[in-house]
């Protein structure tokens, strides 16, 4: 595969970005139209699956010999392998879709030999595309060079960070606990243990997230419990910007893609510091993905 047109990949990936936008803001779901994969936040819509029938079949026919993971025709068991591999979630933040909230997005991700290699991440409600290449640099709306301040600023300490999180659909058991108390200390004052974070925020959308922490209108991102197709695009975006991606449990620089455990940090001196301290606030040790 190493006669692969990287460029010429990111532009049709582009092209299919926003074919599937003007599908998502066509459609009109309701809650009550919607389905459940596993329980009432775990949602699933017809538009989803159209979306990803559209995406696939014009990556199959243009590029049949690119092996295909999209999230809505993943059956447990399915593994990722070192073949070059579309990585694709037709519309991350279906919930957020559901409700006519518009932090939703296309995440469109090419791995080989299991690394994120091109990455686009677009939202159609807000127009708002961010594309990357391993190597070549990222961006958002193709002209404007990311992140958006050169050089970032550099850390200081978690107290002046803006964390995303997600709870995710697992609400409860070990990982939940892990989440909810991990939460009170990034929050918490710092006489009582805690970070004293600027603020945490779930918005709904992994893919965006990560570009938001690429931009540097975030700084950090934790969670654990997502899949390869939400954080495959963004992973892109993000290193290409001088990002961090990590494991959310402790100890472990270099995850997988398919690992479903993950910390993004944006670039900036100091980065380093920012994953240790955070990482020495995490109650538990997650067990989704080992």
């Amino acid at each position: 595969m190493a006669d692969l047109d990287l460029q010429e990949i990111h532009d049709f990936l582009i092209s299919i970005a926003q074919e599937a936008g003007e599908m998502i803001t066509a459609a009109y779901p309701t809650t009550s139209a919607s389905g459940t994969k596993k329980n009432s936040a775990d949602l699933v819509t017809e538009t989803d699956r159209a979306v990803e029938k559209m995406v696939s079949t014009s990556l199959r026919q243009k590029y049949p010999h690119i092996a295909f993971m999209g999230e809505e025709t993943y059956s447990p068991g399915d593994l990722l392998t070192s073949s070059p591999t579309f990585i694709v979630d037709p519309i991350d933040g279906t919930t957020n879709f559901v409700h006519r909230h518009p932090y939703v997005s296309i995440s469109l991700g090419l791995a080989i030999a299991l690394v994120p290699t091109i990455g686009i991440v677009y939202n159609p409600f807000t127009r708002t595309l961010y594309s990357g290449i391993r190597g070549r640099g990222a961006f958002r709306n193709r002209t404007t060079p990311l992140p958006l301040t050169t050089p970032p600023p550099p850390f200081e300490d978690l107290s002046s960070c803006l964390v995303a999180v997600e709870w995710g659909s697992d609400r409860s058991g070990n990982d939940y606990k892990v989440k909810s108390q991990t939460f009170t200390r990034l929050c918490a004052a710092k006489e009582e243990g805690g970070a004293m974070v600027h603020g945490l925020r779930s918005l709904g959308s992994a893919a965006l997230n990560l570009c938001a922490v690429a931009t540097g209108e975030l700084d950090v991102y934790w969670e654990a419990g997502c899949w390869a197709w939400d954080v495959c695009a963004g992973w892109v975006i993000l290193k290409e910007t001088g990002g961090m991606i990590v494991d959310a449990n402790p100890g472990n620089l270099e995850p997988r893609v398919d690992g479903r455990r993950y910390m993004a940090v944006r670039g900036g001196e100091g980065q380093k510091r920012i994953v240790e301290e955070f990482w020495g606030l995490v109650e538990g040790k997650f067990e989704v993905g080992l």
